[in-house]
């Protein structure tokens, strides 16, 4: 008996649509829903039979239906294909990830494709969607971002204290001292060093000396804003760029950290280790010529608190 060749025809569109591993979602220009194969079944636990020419955002409330009608119009009205990448939205259908309890992904992500579909009048009434699963390829790319911020991360800090190292400060110290030529705003710096440091080292050993050095790296984290940027510029000896903020009332943090670290004491190995520190504060001139000129005037007046008894904040003139 011959085989009816519209039958055979649904037949195997039915067999293509359920055996391809992408999502293939029919839109009317309503938005109701044409087609919907096995793919996004499985992943949705929604039956054709159940979302056929049903309303597609009442069955995703997560969809933004206006940003999606946006994104859908080109497809419509200039019968051209429109790409939405992971990056961009990590997904349009908000899929459980089946990948293994050790994947690090909470759902399904996603590269989406809308195709406009004509007519025999050539008209565009429906768009085709089509769904890709990119969760292996997002995971490691996010991986591998996750890393170099890793690694950019470690280029930028200094193991011990957790400031920016030397390195990352002075860059951030020459892009200050340029911003300020352009800028009437006033910023201050701060230098400081720990009194005595080489007697707790020759004392107490180097560790015991690594372990102060944590904690006024730390104190200097709380004592200072966001916007700050705190480093280590060498040994035992810190710089503090304050952006933004006149000299006389940096007077005020500079202070606070000197007391915060004269109130502490650092217990290493049982041993309980007081210490203080001297600070100098320089604030921007215009006539500066380079930024070296800035470090040393704050260079100086810290030089002035370590010869007038330490344990001072002294303001450069």
């Amino acid at each position: 008996m011959a085989v009816d060749s519209s039958l055979a025809e649904m037949h195997w569109k039915h067999d293509l649509l359920g055996s391809i591993e992408v999502g293939i979602v029919v839109l009317d220009k309503e938005f109701n829903v044409k087609v919907w194969n096995q793919f996004m079944e499985n992943h949705s636990s929604i039956v054709p039979g159940m979302i056929q020419d049903k309303n597609l955002f009442e069955f995703f409330p997560e969809i933004d239906n206006e940003w999606f009608m946006r994104k859908a119009a080109p497809a419509f009205s200039l019968k051209s294909p429109v790409f939405i990448i992971w990056e961009q939205r990590p997904y349009l259908f908000h899929f459980d990830c089946n990948r293994p309890i050790t994947s690090q992904a909470n759902y399904m992500y996603q590269n989406i494709t809308i195709f406009p579909l004509a007519s025999l009048t050539g008209q565009v009434e429906q768009v085709c969607i089509v769904i890709y699963d990119v969760t292996d390829e997002a995971l490691s790319k996010l991986a591998m971002q996750s890393l170099n911020a890793q690694l950019e991360n470690i280029n930028r800090v200094d193991g011990l204290t957790g400031l920016y190292n030397r390195r990352f400060w002075e860059e951030q110290f020459i892009m200050e001292y340029k911003r300020n030529h352009r800028s009437k705003n006033p910023s201050a710096l701060i230098m400081l060093d720990i009194d005595h440091f080489k007697k707790v080292n020759d004392t107490h050993g180097h560790p015991a000396g690594d372990e102060v050095l944590k904690i006024v790296g730390s104190i200097i984290k709380k004592a200072t804003r966001e916007t700050d940027i705190a480093g280590r510029y060498g040994g035992d000896e810190f710089a503090i760029i304050l952006p933004d903020t006149p000299a006389a009332d940096v007077e005020f943090v500079a202070e606070r950290i000197r007391r915060l670290v004269e109130k502490c004491t650092v217990v290493y190995d049982e041993v309980n280790i007081s210490i203080t520190i001297s600070i100098g504060i320089a604030g921007f001139k215009h006539n500066f010529t380079d930024n070296i000129q800035w470090l040393d005037s704050a260079d100086k007046a810290l030089y002035q608190a370590k010869n007038s008894s330490r344990n001072r904040v002294i303001l450069s003139e």
